[in-house]
């Protein structure tokens, strides 16, 4: 097995995981962000308040992009098994 097989399978794998997470991560940031505006104008420095709204919206965006998220990953990982013929055996 070459290294740049090798290399381009961790690329891959990790442009994959950045492409899973983004969403969540923008949308947790984003509700963190306004959360905090809140917060700050209002005075209140509640740690809950903070809290429950980025859970309860990443559990929402969640549930909504898994049907994406798992067709992604199953197309990976099908890729992944695949190639394992051609990269073992020249």
């Amino acid at each position: 097995m070459e290294s740049s097989t090798i290399l381009e399978l961790g690329r891959s794998a990790i442009t994959l995981t950045l492409t899973l997470a983004l969403p969540i991560l923008l949308v947790a940031m984003v509700i963190g962000f306004l959360v905090g505006l809140f917060q700050a104008l209002t005075q209140i420095q509640e740690q809950t308040l903070a809290f429950v709204p980025k859970v309860i919206v990443v559990l929402l965006v969640l549930s909504l992009m898994m049907p994406w998220m798992l067709g992604v990953m199953t197309t990976f990982t099908q890729e992944v098994i695949r190639a394992i013929p051609g990269t073992v055996i020249p």
